[in-house]
């Protein structure tokens, strides 16, 4: 895992900031510094003092992101470096286990220390049910916020089979194996099963925001119709706090901290090849696949 200071912040990551809770003894500042030298970052894990900044950026998926995420979340909510982190959103949500897995993940860090979520662009779905671990959101004005509801699709392809002379064969044991398969119509039972699962995925969706934003079922739910709001709105409908950018919500989780409003972005260092490959497919191939796995290797999305 790595962290990085904002462009626009040359001091060094590791000093203490000005008025810091955390002043570092001139002992300790020297082996840091004899540590630097010869091992290069190994004490900028995390920058004293500062507030850490978790990019949750793109469609929400159970591949290796969400993983790195909750791991993330595990090392901050541990750090005694760390004394307050923000989440940065700007996401449209996505695989709706995903989503609840990365909730959980943030309120075990949000119950060790602040927890503040900065919606910059898209915090909706399953993106805005993560933001629920939150003590405070915030949102840009024109920001897309809510879709508080579960879908469930996946395309049906039989009549195309059988135009181009293709038939499957299925061979299974339990009633219900196979459900969702494209290559034919689903039955009333899997249709009703599929529903009743989309149901309880909503409930527990109205459950969690009512928990989160202090708020009644029953108005929860009035709300969670799937649409959306601009941030300005959603703030009208106490669906977020404050209107406000990333700055903001740092100084809002300093404040809560009692630290200096410094911030440093952190995630969790990718292998070598790994980081290879990114750079050399690009960030649209990268964003492709992200695209592909949110919409099929999970039916149920927040």
């Amino acid at each position: 895992m790595t962290s990085r200071p904002s462009s626009n912040d040359q001091t060094d990551p590791a000093a203490p900031a000005t008025g810091s809770m955390y002043p570092a003894a001139p002992l300790r500042s020297s082996v840091r510094e004899r540590i630097s030298r010869v091992v290069p970052g190994f004490v900028r894990l995390f920058p004293t003092g500062r507030v850490a900044v978790i990019r949750l950026h793109g469609p929400i998926g159970g591949s290796g992101r969400t993983l790195e995420l909750i791991e993330l979340a595990r090392r901050l909510r541990e750090s005694r470096r760390v004394p307050a982190v923000v989440l940065d959103i700007d996401s449209p949500g996505g695989s709706a286990t995903a989503s609840d897995e990365l909730l959980i993940a943030f309120e075990r860090l949000g119950a060790r220390k602040p927890l503040v979520a900065s919606i910059r662009g898209t915090g909706a779905s399953g993106a805005y049910l993560a933001a629920m671990a939150a003590r405070r959101i915030l949102a840009n004005p024109n920001a897309i916020v809510g879709s508080i509801g579960v879908i469930s699709a996946g395309p049906r392809l039989p009549r195309l089979l059988d135009r181009i002379g293709v038939t499957v064969r299925e061979s299974k044991a339990g009633r219900l194996k196979g459900m969702g398969a494209p290559w034919r119509d689903e039955t009333d039972e899997e249709r009703a099963k599929e529903q009743r699962i989309v149901d309880q995925f909503y409930a527990a969706f109205v459950e969690r925001v009512a928990k989160g934003r202090h708020m009644t079922p029953e108005r929860v739910r009035e709300l969670a119709t799937g649409e959306i709001w601009l941030g300005s709105e959603a703030l009208a409908l106490g669906l977020v706090d404050e209107i406000g950018d990333l700055e903001r919500a740092i100084e809002v989780a300093a404040a809560m901290a009692g630290v200096p409003p410094r911030s440093a972005p952190v995630r969790i260092r990718r292998p070598l090849l790994g980081r290879l490959i990114e750079r050399l497919t690009g960030s649209m191939a990268a964003a492709v696949a992200d695209e592909l796995e949110a919409r099929f290797t999970d039916r149920f999305r927040a």
